[in-house]
């Protein structure tokens, strides 16, 4: 049996494990921690408080830092209302793809990465080799968050990391922040024909998205002249608008779910203290005006850092030499990469399969693609063995 043999039967055992980040990922990590551990591995487990989702940290190597992680979430978006061929959660192999959910966003690369392993335990390495499996990517970072928050408690300091997102093994070294947000408008409901008596959330909550329809505009004259991302500026997006019960009502609560895309942390400050003085000094003060318990509350889903691009980057050098690539280029979505950077690593981003599978009905990866990435970590090996 070839390693892409193995890889593909890894890979089909991590998509029969239906980890929509909604349920549990305790079985796929206990999946890959058995693996791990049979060869060796120095496995720490930690969970999150509900007891339902882990993160695995598993090390190969000398008990020593500066070593070099290959990190990949467990968690894959919901099948819902998606239109399958097949069963999402059962491999389908076809003309050289291998589809199923999560199959490149991003199982495909932990799949590989556990194939390897096995050549990582064997070897005389020079330089630890963590793999890493994070919980809940999909819904916030959240995973990820709670690992660097451990590694740095436990003084664990790894000196390079590889996520390994769809990019088509090409190299990222730099992405935008992604911060996620609901806000409640709380009004007061009443009949349609007496609109003074009421407060309409619904309402409300149209003139709070107009702001952050002008902040948008403004982010777009401001963009950084040398920004290389597509689009160049920090973007602001509405996602879903929820509130009211019939035409004859005046709506009493409104929810809204809206994003932000930030190419550098002072914009992310600039559009919350805008929009936070804009709910407090213009909104509030006409709702309370008919009712002192109205509210505005903006719920913290998740804000996760972006990627900076920085001119000294051991990853992007050993990458460049495993694959032969001389460039490295940046993407507009979000990854976990930023919140390892926080800890001083050098960090890129490099991964089988394409993005523009992700989340989509039939979602794939290539044979090609894991091939690729798998010949990226046996040089990895070589390269730390050497």
């Amino acid at each position: 049996m070839t390693l892409l043999d193995d890889t593909r039967a890894i890979l089909a055992d991590l998509i029969a494990f239906p980890t929509i980040s909604s349920e549990s990922n305790l079985e796929l990590i206990a999946y890959a921690a058995d693996r791990l551990g049979a060869l060796g591995a120095r496995i720490s487990v930690m969970r999150d408080d509900s007891g339902r989702k882990a993160n695995l940290f598993a090390t190969l190597g000398p008990d020593t830092g500066g070593g070099i992680v290959l990190s990949g979430h467990s968690d894959v978006v919901p099948v819902a209302d998606q239109n399958w061929s097949s069963d999402p959660f059962t491999l389908r192999e076809a003309e050289g793809r291998l589809y199923g959910r999560g199959s490149c966003d991003m199982k495909g690369f932990i799949a590989a990465c556990l194939a390897v392993a096995p050549r990582y335990a064997a070897a005389e390495l020079r330089r630890p080799v963590h793999i890493c499996l994070t919980y809940d990517e999909e819904v916030g970072c959240l995973g990820a968050r709670h690992l660097v928050d451990e590694l740095a408690v436990q003084d664990l300091r790894p000196a390079v990391a590889i996520i390994g997102e769809p990019t088509g093994m090409k190299i990222i070294e730099g992405h935008k922040g992604c911060c996620e947000y609901t806000t409640v408008f709380t009004g007061v409901e009443g009949h349609g024909s007496l609109p003074h008596r009421g407060v309409n959330a619904v309402e409300y909550a149209v003139r709070y998205v107009a702001r952050l329809m002008e902040l948008r505009e403004e982010l777009k004259r401001g963009a950084p002249s040398d920004s290389r991302f597509d689009p160049p500026f920090t973007t602001v997006q509405v996602g879903r608008l929820i509130g009211g019960v019939a035409h004859n009502v005046i709506p009493g609560h409104c929810v809204l779910d809206w994003e932000m895309r930030p190419v550098r942390p002072q914009d992310r400050a600039r559009v919350l203290e805008d929009i936070e003085a804009f709910a407090r000094d213009s909104l509030l003060p006409e709702m309370r005006a008919v009712a002192p318990d109205a509210a505005i509350v903006t719920h913290v889903v998740g804000e996760v850092e972006g990627l900076l691009p920085t001119s000294d980057n051991e990853a992007r050098a050993i990458l460049s030499e495993l694959t032969g690539a001389n460039d490295a280029g940046v993407v507009s979505f979000g990854t976990e990469a930023g919140l390892f950077q926080s800890l001083g690593m050098s960090v890129v981003v490099c991964g089988p399969g394409s993005i523009e599978q992700a989340h989509k009905p039939d979602e794939f990866v290539s044979l090609d693609q894991l091939d690729a990435c798998l010949a990226m970590l046996l040089g990895l090996e070589r390269k730390l063995a050497g």
